[in-house]
Parts: C-alpha cells; structure tokens; sequence
C-alpha cells in the first residue's frame, strides 16, 4: 500500500538501496507520520545495512522493531510499529479549492478556521500543522477566539494588500507649490502632527503582535500591514512638513501626553478601542478636512491616501470591539473606565493643543486676511462638532448605547487621536 492523505493502519514504501543514512529515513519517517499509532510500516529495502540500522533506529525514535522476513525476489520487508510517542496522527487537511487563478486570506481562513482557544505549547506552529509533544510553552496571553479576532479579518487582509500605494511614486509631489509663509508654517505644523501621531498608531499595534498566539495569524498580519500603513503615512507627512520652506512645526506637551498614555494601555480590546475606533476615527475627519482645502495637488492626495487606510484601520477596530462585546458583557464598562482614564491624564489641557488649532485654522482660511481666517475659524469648529458626531455614529455602530456613545465622545482626547 503506498502512502496516502489521511491516516492508515498499514503503509509500504519501496526504499531501493538506500542506507539509513543516505535517504531512507527521508522515505521511512513521513510513512510513520501517516500511520496510527500502534498501525505498521512495511520497509521493502535492497540494503544490507538496513538489515541492522533499523532495529537501532527504532529503539531509539521508540517505535517497535517487528522483524524482517526476505521476499522471493532477494529483498527485505521490514516491519516497524508506530510507537505513540511521536507526531499525532490524524486526517490532513484537505486541499482548498480555489474557483480562480486568485488565493485569498479569506478562502484559507474558511478552509481553515480558528480555534476558539488556543494552546501555547504549539508556539509558532501554523495552523492546521500536527505539532510533535514535548514542545516549549510559548508566552502568547492573547489566546482567545472572540477576544481577539473578528470575523472581518480575513477580508480586511485582502483589503490592505490589494490597496497597498507608494509614497514616492503615488503622490504628485511635483504639484507643490509656494504659499504664503502663513500657508507653508500651517501646512508644516499640520504635517508635523500628522506624523507625531501617526508614530503612535505605528507603536502601540507592534506591542500585541509578540502576544498573538499565531493560530490566529491573520490578526497578526492585519496588525502587521496596519504598521506598514503607519510607516507610509509618517514618510510622506514628514516629506510634506520638509518640502514646504517652513519644516516641521511644534510639538505640543498636550499631545506627548494623550500619546504617553495611549501607549501605556496593556490590553488589547482597550487598545484597539482607543487608537482604531475613537483615535483613527477621528482622524477620518481631520484627514478629508485637510484633503478638502488642501493648497494644493500633493497635499490632497496624500490626505485622500492615508485616510483610505485608515478606514481599514477604522474597520478592523469596529469589528474586534463589537465582536469582543457580544461575547463580554463586563466590556462595556471596562472601555468607558479606559476612556476616563486617559482623559483623567489630560484635566488640564483646556482644548485642541493651540499649535494644531490654528494651523488647521489658516489651512482652511487659505491666506491671511481677516475675513477668511474668520472663515478658517468657522471651519475649525465645524470640525470639532462633525468629530463629535461621527465619533458617536461609530461607537453605536461597535454596540453602545446612544447615552455611553455621548459620554465616551465627550471624553475623547482633545489631542484627536
């Protein structure tokens, strides 16, 4: 009988004249691997050195050695009993079908799904891999299906490697014009902003990835584009801050200390509660309002950019937050404890750090006379009052009630993100 995809009680491989150390043990040990434990392994071997390497060999893998009787042709069956000490035995999975030339994430998380929980002595073993006893216990605390992973996911991979652009290539920068020293100073400081920000939401996804258990990798994948995501967006904000003649602009100590203490969050549902849906939810806005008066071609592709991303990143949070609630009645109040928290840190800061403030002010005036910075202005508070509402929109959409989603918009950080 020769090998075949699932697990038998007999297999027979024809090794030829293959020494044990010359090839067979490549031919004897996947047979093995197919067989139950207890079920037999026939070796036809021409080898003599067979005839005394195999006995050793299989005391020492414990297997049972059964003895060898010679065929009528001059060669030798070799009879080996699987020992159980070894890979478990099992049904292989079966091959995906594909209906195109395409492989998505989505049709192998279908074919291959998670585990409710998983176990940490299989470490970085991929999912559906049979994982061989006596393994290290790997230090994975995120463990648990419905606290980690949304159904999304999958889908949301897809999304991000099918959307993937090029900040060198993809933005017009030739397009930059000279502005006003007004206009330059607003468009640095904005970028600088942009960029201190987008640092955070670099850090704090990269600090749960060593924490993932891998039998739910796509979350772990997804964490890993949002990070390249991240890493894009502060290369070309930081090119825009430099190509203007005014450079980077001010960093506020409001905002070192709204990002000082997203960065110290150390659970994951909090964390992506925090930076994905209130943060980069917020961040949707303040991205489209700098597309929209963008001073020129470059500034407003790359806001429209960015801001594609992150909607993903949007999505992603949205999709673990309200998956994670259905399963966690205790979440609620442990998000809205989190969001008081952080605004706790922030009791003095009187508004939207004043350097943002009125950048975001002249960036919407579009020069410096008097009546359009008063129509910046304007422009600046409709922001913050469309801020309010869409973050209220999202936090009904994750599952809260309309009272809670109020509550946690008003305490959201003044810093934006």
């Amino acid at each position: 009988m020769q090998p075949g995809a699932g697990s038998a009680s007999a297999v027979a491989v024809y090794a030829g004249d293959l020494p044990l150390g010359g090839g067979l043990l490549a031919l004897v040990r996947p047979a093995l691997d197919l067989i139950e434990p207890g079920g037999v392994l026939a070796v036809i071997s021409s080898s003599k050195s067979a005839d005394e390497d195999l006995p050793g060999w299989c005391r020492l893998e414990r297997h049972a050695y059964l003895g060898r009787e010679t065929l009528s042709d001059g060669r030798t069956r070799h009879l080996i009993e699987r020992g159980i000490v070894s890979v478990a035995a099992g049904p292989r999975p079966k091959p995906v079908e594909r209906g195109s030339s395409r492989f998505s994430t989505t049709e192998l998380l279908a074919a291959v799904p998670m585990p409710e929980r998983a176990d940490p002595s299989t470490g970085f073993a991929p999912r559906g891999a049979r994982v061989e006893p006596g393994a290290p216990r790997y230090p994975f605390t995120l463990l648990e299906r419905d606290r980690v992973a949304p159904p999304e996911v999958a889908q949301l991979i897809d999304q991000a490697t099918s959307s993937q652009w090029d900040a060198s290539r993809d933005i017009p920068w030739d397009k930059i014009r000279t502005l006003a020293p007004e206009l330059e100073r607003a468009v640095g400081q904005i970028m600088t902003f942009l960029a201190e920000n987008e640092l955070s939401a670099l850090y704090v996804p990269s600090r749960f990835l060593h924490r993932l258990h891998p039998a739910y990798v796509e979350v772990a994948m997804f964490l890993a584009s949002q990070i390249a995501d991240e890493a894009r967006h502060i290369d070309v904000f930081l090119k825009r801050a430099w190509a203007g003649r005014a450079g980077p602009g001010v960093s506020s100590v409001t905002t070192a200390q709204s990002l000082l203490s997203l960065l110290e969050i150390e659970d994951f549902t909090e964390a992506s509660f925090l930076l994905s849906v209130l943060g980069e939810g917020t961040f949707l806005d303040l991205l489209k309002f700098i597309e929209r008066h963008a001073p020129d071609e470059a500034t407003a592709e790359l806001s429209r950019r960015a801001r594609l991303d992150e909607a993903r990143h949007v999505h992603f949070g949205l999709a673990h937050v309200r998956h994670a609630l259905a399963h966690d009645d205790s979440l609620y109040a442990r998000l809205e404890a989190a969001v008081r928290r952080r605004a706790a840190t922030l009791h003095n800061a009187a508004g939207v750090p004043a350097p943002i403030q009125d950048a975001l002010t002249m960036l919407a005036a579009g020069s410096a006379d008097p009546a359009s910075v008063a129509r910046g202005h304007e422009a600046f508070r409709e922001l913050i009052a469309t801020m309010h509402e869409a973050r209220q929109k999202r936090l009904l959409t994750a599952g809260f009630t309309p009272d809670q989603a109020r509550t946690i918009s008003e305490l959201h950080t003044p810093n934006f993100m």
